[in-house]
């Protein structure tokens, strides 16, 4: 089923249009608000429009800090179903406080109803989120993901250019923005309907009504899984990237490059498309699966076209009259501007969904509401963070390209932070680029990669890249088994480490090496782990498949679990396998060719053979399958020593 296919389903559908109806009357009234307030100079309690302004944006934020804990404990104790429609029917009474507010011109009511908006999406974002996965397959998640980001941010410009619009217009279209608000609340109550009847996930769960003790547990809790934890900081972070490039927009517009609100109206709509249409190209680069290695890749444009902000400089800048959209068009740099924001916000979107997806994907169905809720609060957090910094930078006296400068620098050392202490996320990119940029990968079945719980990969050995292809294949973490040697060069070493690969070697190379190797391989197994072997011994020279050696057998004598077969086609011949000589010789061969990885049924540990293994691949590569032919003492690939080697005293070092 395709992206925009789930629309049409009422399972997604009805979350889709109330999580989009609720954006969208979220920007409406902030941005009226703060229109409202900035242009008929509007004070209240002694403030001044400019710290109105501010308070605006700090009344909306507030609730996040005060409410999400509570928020993710009821959406894990009831069914989030009731918890959608029980907000938005609270929805419709803040809509008409906020609607009676402009019809009155009343701030003091207007602020409260903002208050109220920014409790109801503090309450209501760990309830779409974490209601997606009871929704969607898991085939599916990736997708919604992406149609939830690409409706908010929609919602987030249709909202914020519909307000600027109808305070523009006066008392009339005061009048009409209320009515408009209460629509919107309607429908968005009306669509909670649609949703469907879902249980609830920790129905035992206490509800602690002091707000500061779940806000503290809950955060404890975001931090219980390492790699979760880091995805929500990471998601944070794009808050805070996102935050501080939108904040500079009314800045950059006016002051750099001397163009009018309707420019601002411009770069807003630019950077809106761009996540969406990030955010809807996720599924068809990441072959509909969770693709952690989108996320370097997304951070990487990220910091290039910021960059490429500051390089620009200040081409428009002039003196007069404010320019309009033709104008600055017109204006020397402008598209180049415009491809930046653009693209800045493309790579956000690869950037966003993957990680939104991992939190989904790796947390306890009993906490995950609980785990989005500490995200919430982390990424208020660092929503401030990016104020208070932008606050100090324009103080030093920063000038916007500048700050540009900053924010593509500070991306690069929180990215580089990341990828350090969870080398998943990169390691997955340079498979992902193996496989979908180098090659045309589609994986047949891949269905049979087990969701949880150990099991041994065995596959034909092709070409040096192999276990990168398998790797991209399986959205669950593999460590492969590679041969000693490939982590002597100091290049090499770092990679396949935090690739937490397991270095093994043949007997009469190093026993205590081996044994350490097959240690290793029972306790990620024990640890419910995948382990990947080559059962070879070697990359084929010809073409055909080389006799599995019965250190597999071996394996699972010792950690009975299941052995799952898998088979690449159409890799002999390209620039990483022996077809006519020497691996990586020639290059630009077979470069983007289409190739598959086809998996096969898994193998009980007690029917466990070498051959009969060995039968299975060959069936599911269409090929021959294996004659038996003299042992060679070649190395230099992945699964050597494994392939023929046990966990013996004295494991033999040829098929035996």
């Amino acid at each position: 089923m395709g992206q925009l296919s789930l629309l049409r389903t009422r399972r997604f559908a009805g979350i889709f249009w109330t999580q989009f109806f609720g954006a969208f009357n979220d920007n409406l009234l902030k941005n009226a608000l703060v229109i409202l307030i900035t242009y008929r100079a509007m004070s209240v309690l002694g403030l001044t429009s400019e710290n109105l302004v501010a308070l605006c944006g700090g009344l909306f934020i507030l609730p996040f800090f005060l409410f999400s804990a509570t928020a993710g404990e009821l959406a894990d104790r009831f069914p989030k179903h009731q918890l959608v429609r029980a907000v938005k029917a609270v929805e419709i009474a803040i809509m008409t406080a906020a609607a009676a507010g402009f019809w009155r011109e009343s701030v003091g009511l207007l602020l409260t109803a903002l208050f109220l908006m920014g409790v109801h999406s503090s309450i209501f974002g760990p309830v779409k989120y974490s209601i997606l996965p009871q929704l969607l397959t898991p085939e599916e998640l990736v997708a919604g993901n992406a149609l939830v980001e690409m409706g908010t941010f929609l919602a987030i410009l249709l909202g914020t250019i519909c307000g600027g619009v109808a305070v523009s217009s006066g008392a009339v279209g005061l009048a009409i923005l209320g009515w408009v608000m209460l629509g919107i609340a309607v429908a968005g109550f009306g669509t909670s309907f649609l949703v469907p009847t879902v249980r609830a996930e920790s129905p035992g769960l206490r509800i602690d009504p002091n707000p500061i003790r779940p806000t503290v547990a809950t955060v404890r809790l975001t931090r219980k899984i390492h790699s979760v934890f880091l995805a929500v900081l990471g998601a944070s972070w794009f808050w805070f990237f996102g935050s501080i490039i939108l904040a500079m927009l009314p800045i950059y517009s006016r002051d750099v490059l001397h163009a009018g609100e309707h420019v601002v109206t411009l770069f807003l709509a630019l950077f809106c498309v761009g996540i969406g249409a990030g955010s809807m190209l996720c599924e068809m680069f990441s072959g509909r699966k969770l693709e952690l290695g989108l996320v370097p890749l997304g951070s990487i444009g990220m910091t290039v076209f910021a960059f490429d902000l500051y390089l620009v400089g200040a081409p428009a800048a002039g003196s007069g009259a404010l320019l309009t959209v033709g104008g600055f068009l017109a204006s020397g740099g402008a598209w180049r501007i415009c491809l930046d924001l653009l693209a800045i916000a493309l790579f956000s979107g690869f950037f966003i969904v993957p990680l939104n997806t991992f939190i989904q994907d790796r947390t306890a169905d009993a906490e995950r509401s609980r785990v989005i809720a500490g995200g919430n609060i982390l990424s208020a957090a660092f929503m401030v963070a990016a104020s208070l910094l932008l606050v100090v930078m324009l103080e030093a006296t920063l000038s916007v390209p500048h700050v540009f400068l900053v924010l593509a620098l500070l991306n690069t050392i929180a990215s580089a932070y990341v990828y350090k202490v969870l080398p998943e996320f990169l390691f997955r990119f340079i498979a992902w680029i193996i496989a979908s940029v180098m090659y045309r990968l589609k994986v047949v079945h891949p269905e049979r990669f087990p969701e949880e719980g150990a099991a041994v990969l065995v596959c034909n050995h092709v070409s040096f890249v192999d276990w990168l292809i398998v790797a991209s294949s399986c959205k669950r973490p593999i460590r492969f088994v590679m041969y000693h040697g490939f982590f002597k060069p100091w290049y090499l070493r770092w990679f396949f480490r935090d690739a937490k690969a397991i270095p093994i070697a043949p007997a009469h190379e190093s026993v205590s090496t081996m044994r350490r190797a097959f240690d290793a391989i029972a306790k990620e197994l024990a640890d419910g782990e995948l382990v990947c072997i080559f059962p070879e011994g070697k990359i084929t020279s010809d073409g055909e498949m080389n006799p599995f050696k019965p250190g597999v057998e071996k394996i699972v004598e010792r950690t009975p679990v299941p052995v799952i077969p898998i088979a690449l086609v159409g890799l002999w011949g390209s620039f990483f396998s022996r077809k006519g000589g020497k691996a990586m010789s020639k290059p630009f061969r077979r470069v983007w060719s289409r190739i598959q990885l086809v998996v096969g049924e898994p193998v009980p540990p007690d029917q466990v053979s070498a051959p009969d293994l060995a039968r299975r691949v060959a069936e599911l590569a269409g090929v021959d399958p294996p004659r038996e032919r003299r042992a060679g003492t070649e190395h230099g690939d992945a699964g050597d020593a494994a392939a023929s080697a046990g966990p013996g005293a004295a494991p033999p070092t040829s098929a035996a």
